[in-house]
């Protein structure tokens, strides 16, 4: 079974062009259902009947897990069967009339625009305590990474994936490579500018000497490199910027769960509270459909009831 989910994974990257990220967490999904397939007597996926998928999706429910993962496990076993069914590996596909369980639709997490403002000036009272230190550079560089997710909205894996030579001060924009590595452009804006410049400028050299693998030449030659480096002067890693985000949030007193992602949320919601149209925001978003993003007009209907139940004299 291990051979055949390796052939699909192989599958999914090769020709179906599927980000890293995405064939991973395919493979731990489909692991854990082949887990449990062995430890209910099968060793072959032609002999799994409809009922012990079922079985295995009830079974990750009563585990803890929320209605999206386990929506989630079905889709990836759903492709699985699909692709063996189609290479012949099996004689029938007995996934494609599962009935996959209710999703609730769960509104994202958003900031106030008042609490975006306290997160994206935290760096600077770091900066303004430690003039002369080290960690001066790692907070120039930690308000660059979170102006520029306000600013574009852009995913934390495209965030760590941001090449030099994808950043355009002069033209205020920057080149995001997405989901199943489709490259848009999303403006910058005036403040993201200014902290992208500043540590391009005060830290990002002192970060990249501090890496003694990479050759004096490559200092001068930074096209290949990647704009945010860790303190160590390597690529920084999603878990790095996560870590980063989640520390300035504790420092400014948020006590709601907020991650990346949250800044994400927050950029759609308050383009869409200033006036701009929907179709412009999805772009920026990089959603290939238009209803991924609608999710945020419910937000915004959200708030025109608040207002009405306030100001109306008749509400």
């Amino acid at each position: 079974m291990n051979e055949l989910i390796q052939s699909f994974l192989d599958y999914l990257t090769v020709e179906c062009g599927l980000s890293k990220n995405t064939v991973v967490s395919y493979g731990n999904d489909l692991k854990k259902f082949s887990n449990y397939l062995k430890t209910q007597g099968f060793d072959k996926f032609e002999t799994v009947k409809q009922h012990t998928v079922v079985s295995f999706m009830i079974t990750e429910k009563d585990r803890g897990l929320s209605v999206n993962s386990v929506w989630r496990n079905l889709v990836a076993i759903r492709m699985l069967y699909r692709f063996l069914f189609r290479e012949g590996k099996i004689p029938k596909d007995i996934t494609s009339s599962i009935e996959p369980p209710k999703l609730w639709k769960r509104l994202p997490q958003v900031l106030s625009q008042n609490d975006v403002e306290r997160l994206l000036t935290a760096p600077e009272v770091e900066i303004a305590k430690r003039p002369g230190s080290n960690r001066r550079i790692l907070e120039m560089r930690n308000k660059a990474i979170l102006e520029l997710f306000y600013a574009t909205g852009a995913r934390v894996s495209e965030v760590a994936g941001i090449l030099l030579s994808g950043v355009n001060i002069d033209y205020g924009y920057i080149k995001c490579k997405g989901k199943r590595s489709k490259e848009r452009i999303v403006p910058l804006g005036i403040k993201a500018i200014e902290a992208i410049k500043r540590y391009l400028l005060d830290a990002r050299p002192g970060l990249l000497m501090r890496n003694e693998k990479i050759p004096h030449s490559a200092i001068h030659n930074p096209n290949s490199e990647l704009l945010f480096l860790s303190r160590t002067g390597k690529p920084l890693r999603r878990e790095n910027i996560w870590h980063i985000v989640k520390h300035y949030v504790r420092q400014i007193g948020v006590k709601t769960t907020v991650s990346p992602h949250t800044l994400r949320h927050s950029f759609a919601t308050h383009l869409l509270e200033g006036g701009a149209d929907l179709r412009s925001v999805q772009e920026m978003l990089g959603h290939v459909n238009i209803s991924t993003t609608q999710i945020y007009t419910h937000l915004e209907k959200q708030r025109l009831q608040l207002i009405h139940k306030t100001f109306h004299p008749r509400a």
